[in-house]
């Protein structure tokens, strides 16, 4: 029985972390919010960027379900390069448990950073179900008092069919695993999540999404409502490739992640590496 539980749990885990091992490059439906435009020229951060984003909030990288913080070092060093005083915040138990619990535990770490930098706000950098915990801080925890940007990249805003489906193979509700449970299309907790206003208080709402994400299905489940900037990678650069982890490695999606915290239009770069 115990290693049926283990199994089922590593199973589980896998599913919701692993991306394919091939992604499929076929031309993507249109979408709401999908704009047709040139591709952004490649640029360099000059100095006075550098210099205005070392002046700006302090960045939060909030890691997702499994999230070591060495996973996210790439998209940090990036922003580090760029002016940007970085944090990584990993989900307390790797995210496994329950997403509210999460969410106290990164209301103590936002306080932890601002105290130590004497900056009123910060801005969040979220991959996955990090971008659960940290609306769910920013809503009902007086985070939006603390909160300048949040950007979330591949996260399942309104669940995902990934986390129904283990049900379907006999793996009961998620392997007894608490946040995949609660990011099930249906489930009580993003009803909560999602009630009344999806982007409250004056935090600027950005989203980032792939139509190659093997994770968040539907795709366009990882949109908000109510003002939110919501962008399509493919929207700009129709032949990029990204999976749901690549969103914090690759190039074209840093570009789009870098003009939000700027505050500025977000045009991607498509030839960005």
């Amino acid at each position: 029985m115990l290693l049926r539980t283990i199994l089922a749990a590593t199973v589980t885990a896998t599913a919701l972390l692993v991306p394919a091992t091939a992604a499929h490059a076929a031309a993507p439906p249109a979408a709401p919010d999908a704009v047709t435009a040139p591709a952004a020229p490649a640029s360099t951060v000059t100095a006075a960027e550098r210099a205005a984003a070392a002046a700006a909030d302090p960045v939060i990288v909030v890691g997702g379900l499994i999230g070591v913080s060495i996973a996210y070092e790439p998209i940090a060093a990036r922003l580090r390069a760029d002016g940007y005083r970085v944090s990584i915040y990993q989900l307390p138990n790797l995210g496994f448990g329950d997403i509210r619990e999460s969410a106290r535990a990164l209301s103590s770490y936002v306080d932890q950073v601002r105290a130590a930098t004497g900056a009123s706000r910060v801005d969040l950098v979220t991959h996955s179900e990090g971008g659960l915990v940290s609306r769910w801080y920013v809503k009902f925890l007086g985070g939006a008092a603390a909160v300048d940007q949040y950007v979330s990249l591949g996260s399942p805003q309104y669940g995902t069919y990934v986390a129904n489906i283990l049900a379907v193979v006999g793996l009961g509700s998620c392997a007894g695993i608490v946040a995949c449970q609660q990011m099930t299309i249906g489930s009580s907790f993003l009803a909560d999540l999602n009630s009344g206003d999806d982007t409250p208080g004056p935090v600027r709402w950005t989203t980032l999404r792939t139509w190659q994400d093997e994770l968040v299905r539907p795709v366009d489940n990882a949109v908000l409502a109510d003002g939110a900037t919501n962008v399509l990678v493919q929207a700009w650069c129709p032949l990029r490739v990204v999976g749901h982890l690549g969103l914090v490695l690759d190039g074209t999606t840093y570009t789009a992640v870098r003009q939000a915290l700027a505050g500025v239009a977000i045009r991607p770069n498509c030839f960005a590496v």
